[in-house]
């Protein structure tokens, strides 16, 4: 990071006072900062803006995030994420997340009840740029002369959407086998697998329970929803499109809908020369996709990740940024509050204390999420009545049925015994049998 950058961060008096209107222009690095330290300085008390780790040429990944009490975990209150241009030259998500966070401290300071209330019951994090070092390389070649791969991957030319650990083989080997269907462990030499980019991404997604997620793309115009790498190795051919389902389909789609219809035209289904149904599209029926990140949020976390593909043009000129941040204003905020959906609540032992890692499993659909380090535990489903049941290491399970509305999360609360009869197990091993990657057709995702 530059000692510039790094003075706006630190001193940045100046900014005080000049976050007025929203800023539709494109912004390089130290403006972005700038920009980010300014929605800080505006909102003190309900931002917070810290680092995840650096790129590759040392620009810190810097993070804003939004809570009534910045910086805490609140039980019973969710973690959300948006992420941006980790596809350097892909980068209206990088500009609509800056705009997104000058909205949300001016609406918050104005008494806007919808976004005051979205504040206080969220807490949100929103990473503008994953890969800065590609953003700059795209950004010297300009809207008008930009190529469609000219910054695309990170400094050390690494596609960073193609650079997290492949657990979809693991997955689809689990679900013949009967074996782990969540949190699926990663390799043992892991980190020197991945970029640093990647790396400090993955560290992000282990230090937060995040529930639910979006990474913002361009290229296309469409909602984007796992499984993004096919199932069957044995298709052959440049391109490999079939549908590979999640457990959690339906309620994919159903995300994936919410962000399509609240956009401006997304919904519409023709764009960019390509019909997309209702705006959305399984990952691995477009092309399927190895070593992606929202697949990769779902096998490895609590987070459910779709990817938003939101522009034709990746680096599209000015004089657009204000139409495309009208058009997706409305879908940016509705699909935060999807986090508020399901059901939600504490797994306690027999002393009230909360029990981490506790395993929450919904009876007909085959991914269990987990409790956080508080106890807390957010599972979304779609409205309808299930049959959950929680069980942690050394206690008795239990098991209720719930009945889940349209509206706000439904409370369910376990209370866990100590199982005296519990005998120690060995722990079981998954067997870690890998299938040949591809390496996808190179897309915009």
């Amino acid at each position: 990071m530059s000692g510039r950058a790094t003075a706006l961060l630190l001193t940045c008096a100046f900014c005080v006072g000049v976050l007025e209107a929203l800023d539709f222009r494109h912004h390089r690095y130290e403006d972005m900062v700038r920009a980010m330290v300014n929605v800080h300085n505006e909102c003190p008390y309900i931002t917070r803006m810290y680092s995840i780790g650096h790129s590759v040429d040392g620009r810190h990944l810097y993070v804003l995030e939004f809570s009534d009490n910045p910086g805490i975990h609140e039980l019973m209150e969710p973690e959300f994420k948006y992420v941006a241009n980790m596809h350097g030259n892909e980068v209206l998500g990088r500009e609509l997340l800056i705009q997104l966070s000058q909205f949300l401290c001016e609406e918050y300071r104005a008494g806007n009840h919808r976004i005051i209330q979205l504040i206080e019951n969220t807490r949100i994090h929103i990473l503008p740029s994953m890969n800065p070092d590609g953003y700059e390389v795209a950004a010297n070649q300009g809207p008008e002369a930009n190529g469609y791969l000219t910054g695309r991957s990170n400094s050390r030319d690494i596609d960073l959407n193609r650079n997290f650990p492949d657990l979809n083989s693991l997955m689809y080997y689990n679900e013949k086998s009967g074996h782990q269907n969540h949190h699926l462990p990663l390799p043992d030499n892991w980190q020197q697998q991945v970029e640093p980019e990647t790396l400090f991404v993955i560290r992000w997604m282990k230090n937060y329970n995040f529930v639910l997620s979006a990474n913002l793309h361009g290229g296309a115009v469409v909602a984007n929803y796992p499984f993004d790498k096919l199932r069957d190795s044995r298709v052959r051919g440049v391109h490999k499109t079939r549908y590979s389902a999640t457990p959690d389909d339906l309620l994919f789609k159903q995300l994936a809908r919410t962000y399509s219809y609240a956009h401006g035209w997304m919904h519409l289904g023709w764009n960019c020369g390509d019909y997309f149904e209702d705006g959305i599209t399984n990952g691995a029926s477009w092309y399927s996709l190895s070593r992606g990140m929202q697949d990769f949020n779902y096998l490895h976390t609590n987070c459910f990740d779709i990817t938003l593909e939101l522009s034709c043009n990746k680096f599209p000129p000015e004089q657009d940024l204000e139409r495309e941040w009208l058009g997706n204003r409305e879908a940016l905020v509705s699909y935060i509050e999807q986090v508020h959906q399901g059901i939600k609540g504490m797994v306690y032992d027999e002393n009230n204390n909360g029990i981490r890692d506790a395993t929450i499993i919904v009876d007909g659909i085959n991914h269990d999420i987990t409790s956080g380090a508080a106890g807390d535990y957010f599972r979304l489903v779609l409205p309808g009545t299930y049959t959950v049941t929680a069980k942690a290491k050394g206690y008795k399970s239990q098991t209720n049925t719930v009945t889940v509305g349209p509206a706000e999360a439904t409370e369910l609360h376990f209370y866990l015994k100590t199982d005296t009869n519990e005998k120690e197990r060995a722990p079981g091993k998954n067997k870690n049998v890998l299938g040949k990657i591809f390496p996808g057709r190179g897309g915009p995702r």
